[in-house]
């Protein structure tokens, strides 16, 4: 079987931070090498597979951290196969499930169960985190060493906070001991309770329940301590203001083993595109203000904030049409994360490099994976994509069985093109 050469085409590599062109030699699924000269190219072309990507941008796929599925319990929301071919349609290779399932994912059992659904039906990664505590109800915390032997890539209660600070030190603690991984949800449970918009003047004028950007901070505060008493491995799942940045600052500083995430929508949304109590921008925690959309996007490209998810949660129509209070939050994401946050790379607000750094190289070495790079050895996980395409999204037209977006009828520029896996095309558009 002949090796495949990608060629006229513009890598994109977030370990150097260039971009430059060239072309990809592929063989057994994996990067055999990244060939920038002219002459060898042309010489490849005649002894390959060679496919010229017209220059085209190639980047290392989507590694993202924090997706919902709705197997089991909520098929009807989401299936692996549906949310498999999203992220295909996405340039996502790596899907990081969380364990919001009904039941939770905090057994063996359940863990084994999604990890066989997920290899039979989707065309892309699916790698499953598994429930902190049993039922993610924050009382008793679950069998971790048997769920990391049986796949788990780490442990989250996700947006359900554990209250109990013993039984979350304890928890972490016996992580500690497994080299485990503990992603937390940094927000004050009692004051963001209920809450569905940040509290401001326009929170007031819409006579929305609203939190304080502070929740978050003091959740964070917590969750650091405890990572200073037990030496964890942690990972905030969201960092959404500017309040909670000096803190994590100065985790870091203090060599704590803490890195920290944001969603695409904090990134590219704020508050006021709520407006008129539009449920499909309603997301958890609520959508900030642009002084903190601004200070967090500074977080990312200066390091400070690490890992960009999608934080896909898939919602059907019956639990979105209602009032916005009553409206369950989140929205779908694997297919609109990269046209969406290529909007910033459009407004110069971000270089390529940065953005695949979050999206792909510092989730996957968070996880201990070798995904997320362009260098020989890696895995042929790739997304070719054309920055420049113009395109209307239909929410209709998205891959997922839920059309939970806040991107409908948006203009966007940056339309995925291929979706490699192991080297094997998993999405043609």
């Amino acid at each position: 079987m002949k090796d495949t050469l990608l060629y006229n085409a513009r890598l994109i590599d977030p370990e150097a931070g260039t971009v430059t062109e060239g072309a990809l030699l592929l063989s057994g699924g994996r990067i055999k090498a990244v060939v920038t000269s002219a002459d060898e190219i042309t010489t490849l072309i005649g002894q390959t597979e060679a496919q010229d990507l017209n220059g085209a941008h190639v980047a290392p796929g989507i590694v993202d951290l924090g997706v919902k599925v709705g197997e089991p319990g909520e098929r009807h929301k989401e299936s692996f196969k549906t949310a498999g071919m999203a992220a295909a349609a996405g340039g996502v290779t790596t899907m990081i499930t969380r364990p919001d399932t009904a039941p939770a994912i905090d057994t063996p059992e359940v863990l084994e169960f999604i990890r066989r659904r997920a290899n039979e039906t989707a065309p892309v990664n699916v790698l499953p985190m598994a429930a902190l505590t049993k039922g993610r109800e924050g009382r008793e915390m679950t069998e971790l060493g048997f769920l990391l032997d049986a796949g788990a890539v780490a442990f989250t209660d996700c947006d359900r906070v554990v209250t109990d600070t013993k039984v979350l030190s304890r928890a972490m603690g016996y992580a500690r001991s497994l080299g485990a991984l503990v992603m937390g949800h940094p927000q004050e449970p009692i004051l963001s309770k209920g809450a569905a918009a940040s509290s401001g003047k326009f929170a007031s004028l819409r006579g929305l329940p609203a939190v304080s950007p502070m929740a978050e901070r003091m959740g964070l505060d917590r969750d650091i301590a405890l990572v200073e008493m037990t030496g964890v491995r942690y990972h905030a799942d969201q960092i959404t203001t500017s309040r909670a940045l000096p803190a994590l600052e100065r985790a870091k500083n203090n060599g704590f083993d803490v890195t920290a995430g944001i969603s695409m929508h904090h990134l590219t949304l704020n508050e006021m595109d709520v407006a008129d109590y539009r449920t499909f921008f309603k997301v958890k925690p609520p959508l900030r203000s642009e002084d903190d959309r601004q200070a967090v996007l500074e977080a990312l490209r200066s390091g400070l904030i690490d890992v960009i998810g999608s934080f896909h949660t898939p919602q059907d129509e019956e639990s979105k049409r209602l009032p916005f209070e009553e409206a369950a939050s989140g929205a779908v994401g694997l297919e609109t994360m990269l046209p969406v946050l290529l909007r910033l790379y459009h407004a110069g607000e971000i270089d390529l490099p940065t953005l695949f750094r979050g999206l792909s190289l510092n989730p996957a070495k968070r996880l201990g994976l070798d995904c997320g790079r362009l260098s020989a050895g890696a895995p042929a996980d790739l997304v070719v994509f054309d920055a420049d395409k113009p395109f209307i999204l239909d929410r209709f037209k998205l891959q997922s069985k839920s059309k939970n977006t806040p991107f409908d009828g948006a203009r966007l520029q940056g339309k995925v093109l291929q979706t490699l896996v192991a080297g094997t095309p998993v999405w043609s558009a």
